[in-house]
């Protein structure tokens, strides 16, 4: 692999397929993808650490025109000032210390592709200047020549800094800043999209099984992956399935073999809205209301279901039970019809 964490793909790889995303944010997302996909125009991902920004740079790439020329991903934060020229840019023999051949830099390499430049937010301002030349030019010159070459490279950028504020600050140039943010694209946090964490679950499950044969995962195991509030998004819920499948005897993940509960971000955060709705049922209570015990049983059942827009075992687990004991809910408050009887 490539030095400084870059990744570079040869003409006309395929990336690798997509996990199944069906959570209607990321439905609306894969619609975003296609509509800027089509067009030419540079393109800035904004996201959290770990959504998957260079998952969505690669599917921008192969949906695109470009999809048969390369596809080259460079980790901005990796290069330091003083590389930052040579391996952009390139360099001709004998330019600096080390220097014993020629190099095309990472802009050649994408020539005709897609240059996907992640965490351009940690650029320092004298290499966003230089790389503001090459986007206005579209031209590089490579580190001890003379002639400029002309590129012809679509670049799509990525961060989660928030760039306007780095604006303010003096930490990121504004016109480098709208140069690369033709169009934008933001990509949802995992807990903005609950409906996709078991299907991702299931896929990354696949990848990393040792066994032949497929792997599961119990009632109690899906409810914890639902309920966890994944702060490191895609990437951490990748590395928990991995340990998870570590020394695994059994075809079946528990919640034990997950683990979640030694993680940040495994308990939902605490404010004063469990303190109003107690206000709300000591009013209730004052009112000596009937049956209040089942009216409120039955509108959190509800109100869950229509939450997680119906699925059972999400709103299990935004309830904390099982999704036994919801569907034992659902039927006695006639959300659910009885259970069929076999024959």
């Amino acid at each position: 692999m490539p030095e400084n964490n870059v990744i570079a793909i040869s003409p006309g790889a395929a990336a690798h397929a997509p996990p199944i995303f069906v959570d209607p944010a990321s439905v609306r997302l894969e619609a975003e993808i296609d509509r800027v996909a089509r067009a030419t125009v540079h393109i800035l991902l904004l996201g959290e650490t770990g959504v998957g920004k260079e998952l969505v740079a690669r599917q921008i790439h192969e949906r695109s025109t470009r999809r048969s020329r390369p596809f080259v991903a460079v980790n901005c934060a990796a290069l330091s000032e003083s590389l930052f020229e040579s391996e952009l840019f390139g360099h001709e023999r004998g330019a600096f210390t080390g220097a014993v051949t020629a190099t095309a830099g990472w802009f050649e390499a994408a020539d005709g592709g897609t240059l996907f430049l992640d965490e351009i937010g940690e650029l320092a301002p004298a290499m966003q200047a230089k790389l503001l030349r090459v986007i206005q030019e579209r031209e590089v010159t490579r580190v001890g020549a003379r002639v400029a070459k002309p590129i012809n490279v679509r670049l799509v950028t990525a961060t989660n800094v928030d760039l306007e504020q780095a604006i303010a600050v003096g930490r990121f140039r504004e016109d480098l800043y709208y140069r690369i943010k033709v169009a934008a694209l933001r990509i949802p946090p995992l807990r903005e999209r609950p409906g996709d964490i078991l299907p991702l679950a299931r896929h990354f499950a696949a990848l990393y099984a040792s066994s032949p044969g497929p792997v599961h995962f119990s009632a109690e195991a899906e409810a914890a992956l639902l309920r966890h509030g994944w702060p490191g998004n895609i990437r951490e819920l990748e590395n928990v399935i991995q340990a998870a499948l570590v020394g695994l005897r059994t075809s079946l993940v528990t919640a034990l073999d997950l683990r979640l509960s030694q993680r940040r971000g495994a308990a939902a955060p605490t404010d004063g809205r469990m303190d109003r709705l107690g206000g709300l049922l000591d009013e209730l209570l004052g009112f000596d209301a009937p049956d209040l015990f089942g009216r409120v049983q039955h509108l959190l059942v509800a109100r869950a279901l229509a939450a997680s827009h119906g699925n059972q075992m999400q709103a299990a687990a935004s309830l904390g039970i099982t999704r036994n004991v919801l569907r034992t809910l659902m039927q006695r408050y006639g959300l659910i019809g009885p259970p069929r009887r076999n024959s």
